[in-house]
Order: C-alpha cells, then sequence, then structure tokens
C-alpha cells in the first residue's frame, strides 16, 4: 500500500518536474536549449564548405568532432594542399595546426574572430562557440508565425566587460529550437554577417538545416556556404580525440 502511494504521488507530480513548454521559456533558455539541440551532447560529422567570390570559388571537406559546449575539432581533408590542418578548441583555449611547418599555434583572444581559412565564418563560428550562452543578455523581442511554426525573434547583447567582439547578435529560433538565422552586428550596432539555415531534414535522431550561408552584408556575390554531408549525434565521444596530440597526428 506504501509503494502505491508513493506511485500515485510521483505520477501526479511528473508534470511538473518536465521541462517548461518553449511558450513559458524565458529567451536566455530558449537560446540555450537551441544551442544545445543543434550541437547535441557529443556529434561527428562531414562537411564541405564551398567559398564563393566574384570569378572563383574554393572547396574544402572536413571531419568535424564536438562534445558538449565547448569542445570541438575540425580537420580538412580535402583538398590535398590543406589536408590535415586542423582547428582545436578545448575549453575557452583554441589552436591551430598546419601539418606543413609541424607547428600548433594557440589563437589569442583577438583572434578568435578573424576568418578561418578565409571563409566568412570566423574560427568561432566554426568552433560553435558557447560565448553566445555565458556572455550575453537575451530579450525575447517578438515571436512570429513563419510556415506554420512559431519563431521567436531574439535580441542578444553583451554583458558589461564581456570580451566579444559583437556589439548585438539577433537570432531566428524555430520552436522546435532549430536555429533559422543569426546577424552579427559591430558596437555601432550596424550589421556585419548573417548566417542563415537551410534544407532542414533528418539527419540521425533529430531535424537539423544540412545548409549553412555566412555573408556579408551587401556582398551579393560573396558567401561561404557550408553542407553537411553526414552528421551522427552520440552520447559521448573519447576524451583523446580533443587533445593536442589528436590535432597534430589525427589519432583518435
Amino acid at each position: 500500500m506504501h509503494r502505491k502511494w508513493i506511485t500515485a504521488i510521483l505520477f501526479i507530480c511528473l508534470p511538473a518536474m518536465q521541462p517548461p513548454s518553449i511558450g513559458a521559456m524565458t529567451a536566455a533558455q530558449i537560446v540555450a536549449a537551441s544551442f544545445n539541440y543543434m550541437r547535441g551532447d557529443a556529434s561527428v560529422s562531414t562537411v564541405a564548405m564551398t567559398i564563393v567570390r566574384p570569378g572563383w570559388q574554393r572547396e574544402m571537406v572536413m571531419d568535424a568532432w564536438t562534445q558538449g559546449q565547448s569542445d570541438s575539432l575540425i580537420r580538412i581533408q580535402r583538398p590535398a594542399k590543406d589536408r590535415g590542418n586542423g582547428t582545436l578548441k578545448k575549453g575557452a583555449g583554441m589552436w591551430t595546426y598546419n601539418p606543413k611547418v609541424n607547428r600548433t599555434i594557440k589563437l589569442p583572444p583577438s583572434m578568435m574572430s578573424q576568418s578561418w581559412m578565409g571563409s566568412d565564418f570566423s574560427n568561432n563560428d566554426l568552433a560553435k562557440s558557447d560565448s553566445l550562452l555565458h556572455d550575453y543578455t537575451h530579450t525575447l523581442k517578438e515571436t512570429i508565425e513563419k510556415d506554420g511554426h512559431r519563431v521567436h525573434l531574439i535580441e542578444s547583447t553583451p554583458k558589461p566587460e564581456a570580451p566579444v567582439v559583437w556589439g548585438l547578435q539577433r537570432l531566428a529560433i524555430r520552436g522546435d529550437f532549430i536555429l533559422l538565422s543569426q546577424t552579427f552586428f559591430d558596437e555601432d550596432r550596424l550589421p556585419v554577417k548573417t548566417m542563415t539555415c537551410h534544407d532542414i531534414r533528418e539527419m540521425s535522431d533529430r531535424l537539423f538545416p544540412s545548409r549553412w550561408r555566412m555573408q556579408k552584408t551587401g556582398a551579393k556575390d560573396e558567401y561561404t556556404e557550408l553542407v553537411y554531408r553526414r552528421l551522427t549525434f552520440k552520447a559521448r565521444l573519447s576524451p583523446t580525440i580533443f587533445t593536442l596530440s589528436s590535432l597534430k597526428t589525427g589519432r583518435k
């Protein structure tokens, strides 16, 4: 009888223990939920990057591993001349490796916002930096209906003394936590570039935008596009992946 009462109490309390619906979530909770949904606990992917400029374009194919909110490893596979170049983010630190000179460099904070391999994505963008979660205050400005989904429009402003380069970010996050767009503004709150997410489809165990485009404001014929060729979400990866040894040797 005692066990039956416990079971009944747990059943009655169960709804209160469920995560809040998105309608009851704060802007900060929506941003965190979207970040965690898009990144997952851990992931392994193969991504094609195409850099488009007037008169030419260049494609790279890279493998990427992520774990938690801060650890990531990216290694270029093609073209052959760039094969083995890699970027490691571990906690707050970031390193790059160039096999041609067999040199590993730790990037200072001033270089985190610089272009990655000549693309429109920065080092922070490619590493999916968790700075957005910790260094910004988020405000829900509006909720709209688009293509049959609720879309939350959020403004993210830097916290005082936060070591960030962007004076403002604007996010569009769908009701199922899929990021639709992210616009980056300078200190004068002028738009610098926008990332848009497209071709949402089933990948691994969830819906996911398989094509991401980063484009500078006003640049019609210049952009960088990422296309996920393979993406698998996992519960956990080996910690040896996110090490300087793995960055340099390729052994995981």
